[in-house]
């Protein structure tokens, strides 16, 4: 939400009546309300404007001051003409970084490296001549220190953890059984030997039973006939030579 939105725009009407007399309207300044950030990192403070004239480097200037929590003086944090002037003193020397683009409509500034000194209101104040009348942009930065995770955080983290890591290893496992089983199978079918496929002209076990008692029982009748004949044979001879 960007509650430090300043468009005041200060027409001069007298023009239209009195010659002579320029329209002039104000620079409209866009800052975030609030900021924080973590003890020891780097935060943008991030100012963007709009100016109804030309925006030039050569025209557009650019201020950056600090109003401390405590009562006190305003402190010049950055100044731009033409060229970046970061803070030589003070607490904010070495920490500033310009971070913006004049033409792109951006003045932006970076803190390196906050403290908790550095808490408080930040005020941006642009000015594109001739347009050079507005309010400023103000934000406040708060600087906090890095968050811990509880106890409970880390247990739950742990947990979670332990659990997403036992499902993986359960799913490696089912998918190396899979593809162990289907490698089996197929090896199988391609070592079985021909005549091991099940022939579907064959008849079924108790058929093959009964036939072969049954091929069994021809035989023996085959070759009881046959000694009957030659019993009955040696008979005939016998009787001949009794007649003799």
């Amino acid at each position: 939400m960007l509650s430090a939105v300043f468009r005041i725009c200060l027409c001069v009407l007298g023009g239209l009546a009195v010659p002579g007399v320029r329209h002039v309207c104000c620079i409209e300044i866009i800052t975030p309300a609030e900021v924080e950030g973590v003890n020891g990192t780097d935060v943008k403070l991030k100012c963007t404007f709009s100016s109804t004239s030309p925006v030039l480097l050569q025209s557009v200037t650019v201020s950056w001051n600090f109003r401390p929590l405590v009562p006190g003086p305003d402190e010049s944090v950055f100044y731009f003409d033409k060229e970046p002037y970061p803070a030589d003193q003070g607490r904010f020397k070495g920490h500033v970084l310009w971070s913006g683009d004049i033409l792109r409509k951006d003045a932006s500034i970076t803190l390196q490296d906050v403290l908790p000194t550095f808490n408080g209101t930040y005020i941006c104040q642009v000015r594109n001549r001739p347009d050079v009348h507005g309010s400023n942009g103000e934000l406040a930065l708060r600087v906090v220190d890095k968050v811990s995770l509880s106890q409970i955080s880390m247990l739950a983290i742990v947990v979670g953890g332990g659990i997403v890591l036992i499902l993986i290893i359960l799913s490696i496992v089912v998918m190396v059984k899979v593809c162990r089983k289907r490698r089996m199978n197929r090896d199988i079918e391609m070592h079985i030997p021909e005549e091991q496929w099940k022939d579907t002209t064959a008849c079924k076990s108790e058929e093959a039973i009964h036939l072969t008692f049954m091929s069994k029982k021809t035989e023996g009748s085959v070759d009881r006939s046959g000694d009957d004949e030659e019993e009955d044979g040696e008979e005939e001879d016998h009787d001949d030579g009794n007649d003799d």
